[in-house]
């Protein structure tokens, strides 16, 4: 009578440990998406969240920074930069350690009030980068950065349906952090061995096509930017392919920096300043195929630097008001 008890009793009593120790982790508490009609989705506003150590705060505005103001604050550097899943950093990267968080820190060096604002999710492509800034516009920024990728040039526009059932862009919490991790680690590695992959449906769309349409979606950012007077520049990020074993030209790459010097836009190149570094190097820049480690988000943040201010391309790091002695 008593083992059957005990038995039900240890199973609970294992179960909750397991809860704990997971929501401890920050399982059972996602930083949530939410569909939006013109971006296609984002991030949901004023949330804070930590997961697996890191702080992951996202303001009214859905971007992943601080609360802000809608009107910049006189005496203010403010840039706003629109990317994907390597901008934003995902739950594997802290606050601190996001490019424009590292990217304000080092302009805090040249002006006391900085303001570098992340407006980006997961595989955004381009056109979700225009659907943002028709959105929400530019906030009065002194500059605008799309970083744009390797695989961006050739990525359609994400949409809501990518919300549906997807364990990795929830759109609500889970009721269990045990929950989370199932259907997040478990169950993928179980469909992927044991369901067929189905035929994926339509048409497909021929790649010069694909990044046509991506340029033409970039020019319409172009016209909204410039309409503002605001100076635009692009930070282009390679994928690990691009560099290793050997450095190489990505496809399309030519086109699209062709495309930015007719349009006379400043190009920030992730792929031509770590072609010249050793190989050891490369290899520690990144944790998978396209995402970047901490050292690599750190020489971001510096190229950053060095073309906007160094080189003196964006004036506003020039203007009135250092807290630095130089």
């Amino acid at each position: 009578m008593k083992a059957r008890y005990w038995m039900p009793g240890c199973a609970i009593a294992s179960l909750s440990a397991i809860e704990l120790a997971l929501r401890l982790l920050g399982f059972g508490n996602p930083a949530l998406l939410q569909a939006d009609a013109e971006v296609g989705y984002i991030f949901a506003p004023n949330q804070l969240v930590y997961r697996f150590g890191n702080r992951l705060q996202y303001n009214q505005f859905s971007q992943r920074s601080e609360q802000i103001d809608s009107a910049k604050p006189e005496g203010t550097i403010r840039i706003l930069m629109t990317g994907d899943s390597v901008l934003n950093g995902n739950n594997s990267t802290d606050q601190a350690e996001t490019i424009t968080e590292l990217l304000a820190a080092r302009l805090l060096g040249i002006k006391k009030q900085v303001q570098v604002l992340n407006a980006s999710a997961g595989s955004w492509g381009i056109g979700n980068q225009l659907g943002y800034i028709r959105k929400f516009g530019t906030f009065e920024s002194d500059a605008v950065i799309l970083q744009i990728g390797t695989h961006d040039l050739l990525q359609p526009s994400s949409t809501s349906a990518g919300l549906k059932n997807n364990p990795l862009m929830p759109n609500r919490q889970p009721l269990l952090a045990i929950q989370e991790v199932f259907d997040r680690y478990v169950m993928p590695r179980f469909s992927s061995v044991f369901v067929p992959n189905s035929p994926v449906g339509g048409v497909p769309v021929p790649e010069t096509q694909r990044f046509r349409e991506n340029m033409q979606r970039f020019e319409q950012i172009v016209a909204l930017v410039r309409e503002s007077n605001i100076p635009l520049f692009v930070l282009y990020t390679c994928d690990r392919s691009d560099l290793l074993p050997v450095p190489n030209q990505p496809r399309f790459k030519s086109q699209f920096v062709d495309r930015l010097k007719a349009l006379k836009i400043p190009l920030i190149d992730t792929h031509a300043a770590w072609s010249k570094l050793p190989k050891t190097t490369v290899e520690s820049y990144f944790r998978d195929g396209v995402h970047p480690t901490a050292p690599a988000y750190e020489s971001i943040a510096d190229l950053l630097f060095q073309q906007l201010c160094t080189e003196k391309k964006l004036a506003a790091c020039s203007l009135t008001n250092t807290n630095s002695e130089k």
